[in-house]
């Protein structure tokens, strides 16, 4: 007998990092509950997200038994009122296309490492000249969405509260929102994406916003096996549902149920005010309805000690240690 031929499908999508990697997730669970039915390939903007990726199979698109599918995820569109995260968009984006019935199988996106970058030694270790423990912070954001920034000072309020026991080594794009912090190894501008990946692999924890390092914390295993699950605390507010971004290890502040403008659900609006750019999103509707000190209310009520104590969370709880002292005094800012 022989084996019934898979159908070939190419999936495109061309947004953002974060969007990709919920798409991997897609593709994985496409394969884990339909297995050996499809033979799938990807054009998306974000290549290095697929790499080892053990369910992709090259297809040209001129073929005609392959179907091309553009993936969006509408069901972001109800996240207000359904019970439903992220990782389902794509996925029930596909049911409706191929009349399936995908399900998750994992709480995160699926991001493959090889065995010679899981044996490299940690990137910092190029900048420490030690392989030390640490923890990837992003202290900004995307000009688009500036309703999802923290004051750089709140960031580093944090930053100096955990000096000589965190060391915090802080990314960002350069052309993004991205303040120089003190006292942190600065890699920002000095990754690209397959970098914040092994960054990722080798972290202790991440401490961001709601971006693309949360969606990777959650998607990248952990160097450390004895480490289940990545520490990560992600300062909110009140844009999203929580439902629709946080992961069952992460600590996701947010605020939505205590303001006027969010009471029910996340306001998911963009930005504080209109900053000329052309974009929709200076329209009125989509801008914030309470700026408290040059942030949205709903960040402004989120205080750097609060984030410190769901930090230390991870620490009390015995999921990971503090620098050692030795280490702690030794010059590892150094670049």
């Amino acid at each position: 007998m022989t084996m019934q031929a898979r159908e070939k499908l190419i999936l495109t999508n061309f947004q953002a990092p974060g969007d990709i990697l919920m798409l991997t997730a897609a593709v994985r669970d496409l394969h884990k509950c339909y297995p050996n039915k499809f033979a799938t390939d990807v054009r998306t903007s974000c290549a290095e997200l697929w790499e080892n990726n053990p369910y992709l199979t090259p297809l040209d698109a001129q073929n005609p038994e392959v179907q091309t599918i553009e993936c969006h995820y509408p069901l972001i569109q109800a996240s207000n009122q359904r019970p439903v995260h992220f990782l389902q968009g794509f996925m029930d984006y596909l049911n409706e296309q191929l009349r399936l019935r995908i399900r998750p199988t994992v709480f995160g996106g699926d991001i493959h490492l090889s065995d010679a970058e899981k044996a490299a030694s940690s990137p910092v270790k190029e900048y420490t000249g030690s392989d030390v423990p640490y923890w990837i912070i992003v202290a900004g954001g995307k000009y688009d969405f500036t309703i999802k920034w923290w004051h750089f000072r709140r960031w580093q309020a944090v930053v100096d509260h955990f000096r000589g026991k965190i060391l915090f080594v802080q990314v960002g794009n350069t052309d993004d929102y991205h303040p120089p912090l003190k006292n942190v190894l600065d890699l920002r501008g000095k990754t690209r994406l397959r970098d914040l990946v092994l960054l990722t692999y080798h972290a202790q924890g991440v401490l961001c916003p709601v971006t693309f390092l949360m969606h990777l914390a959650a998607a990248v295993e952990c160097r450390d096996p004895r480490l289940k699950a990545r520490p990560c605390v992600v300062v909110a507010g009140g844009r999203e549902s929580p439902h629709w971004e946080a992961y069952p290890t992460h600590q996701f502040i947010h605020a939505v149920g205590a303001l006027p403008c969010c009471a029910q659900a996340g306001c998911w609006r963009s930005r504080i005010v209109p900053i000329g750019d052309g974009d929709e999103k200076d329209h009125p509707e989509h801008l914030c309805l309470d700026v408290r000190a040059g942030m949205p209310r709903c960040m402004q009520m989120i205080t750097p000690e609060e984030v410190t104590r769901r930090i230390e969370y991870y620490f009390e709880g015995g999921q990971v240690r503090f620098l050692a002292p030795d280490t702690a005094n030794k010059n590892l800012m150094k670049e």
